[in-house]
């Protein structure tokens, strides 16, 4: 009951039929076909079908532990199973050839994350925040710092996390007080992080740590705030590595879920200061820092949806199996599994769709990706990061809230049994919720998306997306078969598109925008959410009607149409409720006295 198998098929759906592998016609991408992305797939599930996920339930029982000494041990069997991950040369699938990497376009590396996340969220978190590091060191790092860490960053071998968090300063940075004192060609980094994810484990050699600090000189606020690099150990010149750093795990955090992922409270400099290294430019710490974020955060929305398709498979494989009740008389009578309930299958067939929707928009971001850092011309590539800049606040906070729901809901197919911890369905639920919450809370993703996406170009990316989703309206409404989807995908595109001018509007007064993208901004990314799933589903529709029309006896697209006809007609309406709570103001909540 608690197998995982990897979606290939859902997988190859997206990436060959809704985006037509759109990333191999970019030209750095010439020698990858087809064949070669079939391959990846197929050998990627049998890393994460065999090997990381046979090890989620028993990670989760053990847990990382903090020895005495300061270092982490890690479950059984993890150190394994990330030592076949870097041996098949997955850390660097999305990494240019220039960098050691395998080249592959990003949504191969999505996908890929997909089903590691989907296997085991825990032993995920380590290099998904190593691909982070790779990406700020390869945009802001100097040509030494770049020799000398990337090639193992890239292997594997070193693992990489982001050091942001302090006790006073949250989402709120500008309140970083880690020292930076320079002493000749480094500095002595001295301070605390907290909730350091992977900040010290026994799985690879080296941790490489990018840490946000100030020198002393330096101004109070973001402008003061400066990237450094400390590993763990020291590198020697001849890329051996030197001497322990100054840097200790003083605890690990005690968390709801993913237990075997070391949460980290680090500690630098307590016997003099660390040895760290300036990445980019001094003050300009948070800029650089984003370019990791941005990466994180796409990969969290991956990660939401990974958990979501096992929560799928977890329940479904319980409904099949679990004998309640009887059918209705008018289908027989007769005994049966709870599979057979409508209520059941509602809630299965809600888990499916939603899932199939996050997906696909998930990989159509990361489409839009791989146009930003391959497109052919300058202005191809600039249309594509204003896409991904809005897409990628959806993607992260509208899957991970809607990969706890998933979850929750596969606990109430079990039942009581989903309630107890032997089952596995409640570990889902501990896992995903943590995703809402790091790399910049749904709140702040929201807020992005509502003023600073929507207001910096007066919504000129967001009606590009609005337009397409227009274009799917048409193709279903020229299809008998599909025309009811149209017509409520279009109503969907109303609601929105109504929304959006009514946030843009007040959001841009200067006497009230600040608060009325506040008030707006969670409904507004929510109202958002479902209609581009919708749209994606919309799209899964026509490709699915077509195989049918063509003769396709294959259950897999009946299957698909399914789960687009519940997504656009019963999951949407819910998320058109949102224009509701956006025109009825905001004067609740600033009215509000908090006692």
């Amino acid at each position: 009951m608690n197998h995982y198998a990897a979606p290939v098929r859902d997988l190859r759906f997206v990436l060959e039929e809704l985006l037509g592998h759109r990333s191999l016609n970019l030209p750095d991408f010439s020698d990858t076909t087809p064949d070669v992305v079939e391959a990846v797939l197929d050998e990627a599930a049998k890393l994460a079908s065999d090997v990381w996920g046979p090890l989620n339930a028993t990670g989760d029982r053990q847990g990382a532990k903090r020895q005495p000494d300061g270092s982490v041990t890690i479950p059984d069997g993890f150190a394994a199973a990330y030592q076949a991950y870097v041996d098949g040369g997955w850390n660097g699938i999305g990494v240019s050839e220039a960098l050691g990497g395998q080249n592959l376009p990003e949504v191969v590396a999505s996908a890929v994350q997909e089903m590691l996340h989907g296997a085991n969220m825990a032993l995920g978190l380590c290099p998904m925040l190593t691909a982070g590091a790779i990406e700020a060191l390869a945009h802001h790092g100097s040509e030494q710092l770049q020799a000398t860490y990337l090639p193992k960053l890239v292997e594997g071998t070193w693992t990489g996390t982001m050091n942001l968090t302090e006790p006073q300063a949250g989402s709120d940075l500008s309140k970083v007080r880690t020292k930076a004192v320079p002493e000749g060609d480094h500095y002595r980094i001295s301070g605390q992080k907290i909730y350091i994810t992977w900040g010290e484990h026994d799985a690879a050699e080296n941790i490489i740590h990018l840490v946000l600090a100030r020198k002393p000189d330096a101004p109070e606020g973001n402008k003061g705030i400066s990237l450094f690099l400390v590993p763990k150990f020291l590198v020697n010149a001849d890329g051996s590595l030197g001497k322990r750093n100054d840097v200790i795990c003083a605890s690990i955090e005690h968390k709801l879920g993913i237990h075997g992922s070391p949460t980290c409270t680090l500690s630098f400099g307590e016997q003099g200061g660390a040895i760290g290294y300036l990445v980019g430019e001094e003050g300009r710490g948070l800029n650089h820092m984003f370019t990791m974020m941005n990466e994180a955060r796409h990969k969290v929305g991956i990660q939401g949806i990974g958990v979501a398709e096992r929560a799928c498979q977890h329940a479904l494989a319980y409904a099949r199996d679990r004998q309640q009740g009887r059918v209705s008389a008018a289908r027989g009578g007769q005994e049966c599994s709870i599979s057979e309930h409508l209520d059941v299958r509602r809630m299965l067939l809600s888990m499916r769709a939603r899932t199939d929707a996050l997906r696909a928009l998930a990989l159509y971001c990361a489409a839009q990706l791989d146009i930003t850092r391959h497109g052919n011309e300058p202005s191809e590539r600039q249309a594509a990061q204003a896409r991904a800049d809005v897409l990628i606040p959806v993607v992260k906070s509208f899957s991970t809230d809607q990969a706890v729901e998933i979850a929750s809901t596969g606990i109430q197919v079990h039942g009581g049994m989903g309630y107890v911890e032997e089952t596995g369905a409640a570990q889902l639920l501990r896992d995903a919720r943590i995703a809402p919450i790091y790399e910049g809370t749904n709140g702040i993703q929201a807020l992005d998306l509502a003023g600073r996406k929507l207001q910096r170009d007066r919504g000129e990316a967001f009606c590009g997306l609005l337009r397409e989703v227009a274009a799917t309206v048409e193709k279903l409404n020229a299809n008998a078969a599909l025309a009811p989807l149209g017509h409520a995908l279009a109503a969907g595109l109303e609601d929105l598109t109504a929304a959006q001018q009514q946030v843009l509007e007040q959001g841009s007064d200067p006497a009230t925008g600040p608060d009325a993208v506040q008030g707006y901004a969670t409904p507004f990314l929510t109202l958002t959410g479902h209609v581009l799933c919708a749209w994606q589903m919309g799209l899964a529709a026509l490709s699915a009607q077509a195989a049918v029309d063509q003769g396709s006896a294959d259950p897999f697209y009946t299957a698909k149409l399914q789960s687009a006809r519940f997504a656009i007609t019963q999951w949407l309406p819910v998320g058109r409720a949102q224009r509701a709570v956006i025109e009825a103001g905001i004067q609740c909540l600033s009215d509000y006295e908090v006692a």
